[in-house]
């Protein structure tokens, strides 16, 4: 177990007291991935967390292809245990699966994140907050007429 230790030695001349650090060294263990939907034109993150000794590096992949930092706009920022993969404006090909490996000299762990488009069909209810998939909200307005346009094609059938 990891900690500061004390041995300490006594005998009838002194007594001695030594003590030393121990570090535990482990491969990651890395959080299970979290599934993200954005609308298109949307700010997007996905974020991948690693408990290691030492600390890991992170690397991001999309469909088994290695992402790296400002890539198609995405910004990748790692800092100690975590690693943020942002999309500042998220199209159509970002969609898809994402992987997070967290990889330090002693082994490494991944989870897999699927990025998808979070057009919510619960729009159409009426002013609702969405998540932006970064943790934060933005405020959404519908109205009356955007169900009417929606439904208009299926009116015009009968």
């Amino acid at each position: 177990r990891a900690g500061t230790y004390e041995c300490t030695a006594v005998n009838d001349i002194d007594t001695d007291v030594q003590t030393v650090d121990i570090t535990v060294n482990y491969a990651p263990s890395v959080s299970e991935g979290r599934d993200v939907g954005v609308t298109p034109g949307q700010r997007g993150v996905l974020e991948c967390e690693a408990d290691a000794v030492p600390e890991a590096d992170f690397e991001w992949y999309k469909d088994d292809r290695r992402i790296f930092n400002g890539f198609d706009g995405m910004e990748i920022v790692s800092t100690g245990s975590g690693s943020k993969l942002t999309f500042f404006n998220v199209s159509d090909g970002d969609y898809g699966n994402y992987t997070c490996v967290a990889i330090n000299k002693l082994g490494s762990s991944n989870t897999s994140f699927l990025l998808y488009d979070g057009f919510p069909p619960s729009l159409l209810l009426g002013p609702r907050a969405v998540q932006d998939g970064s943790g934060g909200a933005m405020r959404v307005h519908s109205h009356s007429c955007l169900l009417f346009v929606m439904i208009l094609p299926f009116l015009l059938r009968f």
